[in-house]
């Protein structure tokens, strides 16, 4: 999907101030290769600071294509107001190199492009019934703030899906499926008014009770999936809106799981032109043998078709209910899936609610995995079980064959 580049710029909300004398600049060649026998559509490429060693506070950048300049962002990731990431997507033909220029620069960028991702997290005031923007926001861990967030949590979309984070001990991903490939929770923020329904935007699509919904990080008792509870502290982070992609950090500390203390924060990243998220597990220390899990929800017992490869990959078809009111909403038809890599792939199991694989990372201080959502309702999608399958097979196989990256003086 394509959005058309009304501006060439760079930019997120990092200081913008910028002094008087001449800007420190310093520019080096990346080279995008992909490997794959198929072509590559905006794949996602990030460029650590630290490795580029640039020798100043980066404001600005500008990705170039020979004439053409590439939608790109800083990422500012430890929240210390000094970018830690450059982001863009590129699309790259099969079993070929693409060769862009950057040029970083400690002066405020001075253009914006066109947004192909959206987030956002409110604080809700029920009272007055209005809402204000937030970045983070803490809680002890037995306080319920879920009722007291719009929308539940933090929420971010691409041109093709969207999802929010629920704030409570669930951290369950919860789905809203569109019509129409563009940019719509700035108007609806998920909540899609009867107005807004007839004129084609999308909405909820998908009840996700105690299931892990669309991937969500879980627990694992040997049984079944467990939240994330009890613990010291719940925050909740929205790192980075866009343009190109977004963000959202979801942390636990003072876990109480399998007879340790964790401190874990789940990392939800969503490129531009992407309805598949990487889901990042980070932890404080690393992990000794605790077990945890993730998969794809049985959208609805009998109505629902389930795929495995047995080889790390888990989806689902199904029809189900959006909302408990069954008057102004239909039944929704949706599919998931969850890609597990073999590096942290334990064993294939289930619930009463969900297909999943056990994870875990022995040694290890961070895991990661992706997850995926599409609904019927799309006109740019998949709108059978056969064709989301389908889908499903090519996107792990895509996975496997990342473009790879090398950065040129």
């Amino acid at each position: 999907m394509k959005s058309t580049l009304i501006m060439a710029a760079l930019g997120l909300s990092l200081p913008l101030a910028a002094t008087a004398q001449e800007a420190q600049t310093r520019q080096f060649t990346v080279e995008v290769t992909n490997d794959y026998s198929r072509p590559k559509t905006d794949a996602p490429v990030v460029i650590s600071l630290t490795d580029v060693a640039p020798g100043f506070v980066v404001r600005s950048a500008i990705v170039a294509d020979g004439t053409a300049t590439l939608a790109s962002q800083l990422d500012d990731l430890d929240g210390d107001l000094v970018a830690d990431e450059l982001a863009f997507v590129i699309d790259v033909p099969a079993q070929a190199t693409r060769t862009v220029s950057v040029t970083m620069s400690d002066q405020a960028p001075t253009t914006v492009y066109e947004p192909r991702t959206y987030a956002n997290f409110y604080i809700r005031d029920a009272k007055s019934g209005k809402h204000a923007p937030i970045k983070s926001v803490t809680v002890p861990g037995e306080v319920n703030f879920y009722n007291m967030v719009y929308g539940h949590g933090p929420m971010l979309e691409s041109e093709l899906v969207a999802y929010r984070i629920y704030f409570n001990e669930k951290q369950t991903v919860d789905p809203y499926g569109k019509y129409t490939a563009r940019l719509e929770l700035p108007e609806t923020l998920f909540y899609t008014s009867p107005e807004q329904q007839a004129a084609g935007y999308g909405n909820d699509v998908m009840i996700v009770s105690n299931s892990v919904g669309i991937g969500a990080l879980k627990g694992w008792n040997g049984e079944q999936s467990t939240h994330i509870s009890p613990v010291a502290y719940r925050t909740e982070t929205l790192q980075a809106s866009g343009p190109v992609r977004a963000i959202v950090d979801v942390t636990a500390e003072g876990w109480q799981y399998q007879g340790t203390t964790l401190t874990m924060t789940t990392r939800y990243t969503l490129y531009a032109g992407h309805r598949d998220m990487r889901v990042e597990g980070h932890f404080s220390e690393p992990l000794a043998d605790q077990t945890f899990c993730s998969g794809v929800m049985n959208i609805l017992g009998n109505e629902t078709v389930a795929l495995s490869d047995h080889d790390g990959l888990l989806g689902s078809w199904g029809r189900w209910w959006p909302e408990s009111d069954t008057i102004r909403w239909r039944k929704e038809t949706a599919g998931i899936g969850t890609y597990i890599p073999m590096a942290y792939r334990g064993t294939e199991v289930s619930d009463k609610e969900d297909f999943l694989y056990t994870l875990s990372a022995p040694g290890q201080s961070s895991l990661y995995y992706y997850t995926t959502f599409g609904s019927e309702n799309e006109s740019f999608g998949y709108h059978n079980a056969d064709e989301w399958f389908a889908y499903l097979r090519e996107w792990k196989e895509d996975l496997l064959h990342p473009v790879r990256v090398a950065i040129k003086p």
